[in-house]
């Protein structure tokens, strides 16, 4: 850079309008060039457009009060910057790449734009490998894609954050990876209480935090996803490890792009989202990638609108995942966790060419069964057990043995339940699976297979008097609902 080009320029603000502020220039930025305003630069604006030949329109990414017209605006000659390197980890920071956890400034890192092009094809891995997560009904019935993008949808409460937890704990102690939290639109108080909890579970020291908060401008929100990538993208391009990117919660940045669309003055499109909303998702998505170096496995919190499917956002998310995990109020309610809906949740990646044959195999028999159990439930709730046929008994028998083999106490929550954690292999998992769907188990009461880890646990448990299986945690009286019916009325 010369000398000239190196002394910063200055501007004056012409109009504030909310978060867009429209400056005057002798010679106009670049777009996405980072302007500082106020006292000591305190305020910073995003070139989004160039109005004509001296005037350019920004969105503010901090507040605006004090901005006025008239005010010296500073050109930086660079795009928003971020740190990236080891001395980023175990540490959270905001869109600016500034320390939030009242600890130093990191020392010795390097600072990049958040503004990256995704990989090229010709980097791209074309392998289709799994992502084990140790996790049993995961890797199962909706196995991840490495370097894939998976869904996440659940309500409050049923056990999204703690599942998010766990895997952070797996992805450090077995894939010995990099796992980056992004908070978009986060509340302080989930930021917070991610941060002791993580330091609690012990995985701090392999993670970094990103958080654009919900009381930040939409500027700011709809920048701190690149801001997480380009971390990520470190790890994954100069470190060639693997990365997990979670992301809480995918839909919040597509209401600051909105937000961000609206104050710009463009014309709205179908349901008032911005008319750019599938470009501006695809530049965020496309840049999670699995390329010869490693690869960046990324799992988003999804909010579905009104619960309605086919809302634009909705849509245009789903378009990217390649496997969806569904969190379900009611199995939380039943004590089987993690709560995981085997029937709603799905992947692309259960193909007998992604798996394997035995796999998929395995996993559609377990699938045919929950489901034939579920079609059973009406007429065991109004007729009882014993008007369904002999066969049918046998099939209502084996799904709620699956359905308690796939509840597994999770090392993150040792600390309530008392309950050592269980890391499952994937050929653990299978065969257990397949031992039950061989009735190998009937004889053992189900309460046996509950918060187990591999299947050979079963039938330890169920000879030392089966006294550490977990009381029933649903207070309907319905015992066709509850966990350990057996305790009442056992299966044939």
């Amino acid at each position: 850079m010369s000398a000239t080009a190196a002394i910063s320029e200055f501007g004056s603000v012409v109009s504030v309008r909310g978060g867009v502020v429209d400056i005057q220039f002798e010679r106009v930025p670049p777009i996405h060039t980072l302007l500082r305003a106020g006292k000591q630069g305190k305020i910073a604006i995003e070139v989004l457009s160039q109005l004509d030949a001296h005037h350019v329109r920004g969105i503010a990414l901090t507040p605006t009060q004090g901005l006025a017209r008239g005010m010296q605006v500073t050109d930086t000659h660079g795009p928003l910057m971020v740190p990236v390197g080891k001395a980023t980890l175990s540490r959270m920071f905001d869109v600016f790449g500034n320390a939030i956890d009242r600890r130093p400034a990191p020392v010795n890192a390097q600072w990049r734009s958040v503004h990256h092009a995704s990989p090229p094809l010709a980097r791209r891995s074309t392998k289709s490998e799994i992502f084990e997560t140790g996790i049993k009904i995961i890797d199962v019935l909706m196995p991840l894609e490495r370097g894939g993008k998976t869904g996440l949808l659940g309500g409050a409460g049923v056990g999204k954050t703690i599942l998010l937890t766990e895997m952070i704990h797996n992805v450090a102690g077995q894939h010995e990876g990099v796992s980056i939290f992004c908070g978009i639109g986060e509340r302080c108080r989930e930021g917070e209480e991610l941060y002791r909890d993580m330091k609690a579970a012990g995985v701090l020291e392999s993670m970094v935090m990103v958080f654009g908060q919900m009381n930040e401008p939409p500027g700011a929100r709809f920048r701190v996803g690149h801001a997480a990538l380009t971390m990520a993208e470190y790890f994954r391009d100069d470190e060639h490890r693997d990365v997990l990117l979670l992301v809480d919660n995918i839909f919040r940045f597509i209401q600051a792009g909105m937000e961000v669309s609206g104050q710009m003055g463009q014309m709205p499109s179908r349901l008032g989202y911005q008319p750019t909303m599938s470009t501006e998702l695809a530049q965020l998505e496309e840049r999670i990638a699995n390329t010869d170096t490693g690869a960046i496995t990324s799992i988003q919190a999804v909010y579905i609108p009104a619960d309605d499917f086919t809302d634009p956002a909705a849509m245009h998310a789903f378009s990217h995942f390649s496997a969806s995990i569904v969190l379900s109020r009611k199995r939380a309610s039943e004590g089987l966790y993690p709560a995981i809906d085997p029937l709603q949740s799905g992947s692309k990646m259960a193909t007998p060419g992604a798996i394997g044959q035995r796999h998929y195999r395995i996993a559609q028999e377990v699938r045919h069964t929950l489901a034939q159990y579920a079609e059973l439930k009406d007429i065991i709730a109004m007729l009882g057990l014993e008007q369904l046929s002999p066969e049918d008994r046998s099939i209502v028998a084996r799904a709620r043995r699956l359905e308690r083999f796939f509840t597994q106490p999770f090392f993150t929550t040792e600390q309530f339940t008392g309950i050592e954690g269980k890391l499952v292999s994937l050929a653990d998992a299978l065969d257990g699976c397949e031992r039950i769907l061989r009735d190998e188990f009937k004889d053992l009461p189900e309460g046996a297979l509950y918060m187990i880890g591999r299947i050979g646990e079963a039938k330890g448990r169920n000879h030392a008097g089966n006294s550490s299986v977990k009381p029933d945690m649903n207070p309907s009286p319905n015992l066709n609902n509850s966990p350990n019916r057996d305790a009442a009325r056992e299966l044939p």
